[in-house]
């Protein structure tokens, strides 16, 4: 195991980043999908997300997405020249910058999109807007189909600095609702409504994120759908199995992996001695009285990583217990292995995880090819 100066380190595989990517650009591609790689939360600010997305874009993405325009800046300014997708809808505050930095935005309101049309006529730009229709999540879109085919006319016939890309939508994020042929089959009739009245095939029809592709694998996705957003789907592959229940041998799930100290070992007892109360965040998790354990204390907190259970001990045998702001509380009780002072236990990061780990100033970033 390679050694660090500091801990806890964050290792980011960028060859199995490539090779995530590549078997999701290439199944896609069987169905005439085009992926966007989404890189947020991927990376720390202060590195970018550029080599992250320089394996999207050598796997096949054709395009790259983000959700904030301080790290689509950061991204030019490493040179990655590529389509990038701002994902979440536009703030009024940043209308300018959209235009200078991304070449296609996702959209639900009219007046943004007149704005934008304002800022991209003073930049002598063309900017690419997708309408995101909500079938059912409850998070971003037009709920009303009639209201979004006007607004799409609109654009179509007044704004000359705006061009009608497309159409899209976002299922299992807020409303966790499951992506299906039955609402996606309702956004492919969205989009030919639209591009018999335009005159012209719409681009893009963009069907979701990782939570389609279940739809993909198993050729139930509608056909007129011909993109999707892609992220933890190629950087971590956990959700589709573990959650999915999909078997993907082919995905590998350990490109990011955390790396923290243990600072205690000591056999205490399983069940908190006194009064319970609240923990450090106000809440009264639940204990189970298992005797006396042996536990390792690890630097590595909620601070750094959120969820404490989103992150999963590659050693045989120990289990998360718990954890606080700065320390996670491990049970090596039936660890083959002999777990001492100062030794360096390996963790797999959940999306979760993840995203806190590579905001944290408080963990290195390192990364790896394997």
């Amino acid at each position: 195991m390679e050694t660090y100066s500091n801990y806890p380190v964050l290792e980011i595989n960028l060859d199995g980043i490539y090779h995530n990517a590549k078997a999701v650009v290439d199944m896609c591609r069987e169905k005439s999908i085009q992926v966007t790689g989404v890189v947020k939360g991927t990376d720390s600010y202060e590195n970018s997300y550029a080599q992250i997305a320089a394996q999207m874009l050598h796997a096949g993405c054709t395009s790259i997405g983000d959700s904030r325009i301080n790290t689509i800046k950061r991204m030019r300014q490493e040179k990655i020249d590529a389509p990038i997708f701002l994902i979440r809808v536009p703030m009024a505050c940043e209308l300018k910058d959209v235009i200078t930095y991304t070449d296609i935005s996702l959209n639900s309101e009219i007046a943004t999109i007149k704005a934008l049309n304002q800022i991209a006529y003073q930049q002598n730009k063309n900017h690419k807007v997708i309408l995101m229709m909500d079938l059912g999540d409850l998070r971003e879109g037009y709920i009303q189909e009639e209201e979004l085919i006007k607004d799409a006319l609109f654009i179509e016939n007044q704004l000359k600095d705006i061009t009608l890309y497309g159409v899209g939508t976002n299922l299992g994020c807020f409303g966790s609702i499951k992506p299906n042929n039955t609402n996606l089959s309702t956004l492919v009739s969205i989009a030919d409504k639209i591009s018999a009245a335009i005159g012209r095939k719409l681009d893009i029809v963009s069907g979701g994120a990782t939570s389609t592709l279940p739809l993909v694998l198993d050729g139930t996705i509608p056909k007129g759908i011909n993109h999707l957003r892609v992220g933890e789907g190629i950087v971590n592959a956990r959700d589709l199995q573990d959650i999915w229940g999909l078997k993907l041998p082919m995905l590998r799930r350990d490109n990011y992996m955390i790396k923290a100290q243990v600072v205690e070992i000591k056999e205490k007892p399983s069940y908190p001695i006194g009064e319970i109360f609240v923990d450090a965040f106000g809440n009264t998790p639940e204990y189970f009285d298992k005797g006396i354990r042996k536990r390792a204390l690890i630097a590595l907190g909620k601070r750094d990583v959120g969820d404490i259970f989103s992150v999963l001990p590659k050693l045989k045998g120990a289990t998360v217990e718990g954890g606080s702001s700065d320390h996670l509380i491990l049970d090596v009780t039936d660890c083959e292995s002999e777990i001492s002072l100062g030794d360096i236990i390996p963790f797999e990061a959940c999306y979760g995880a993840m995203i806190h780990a590579t905001y944290s100033s408080s963990v290195t970033k390192q990364y790896i090819s394997v």
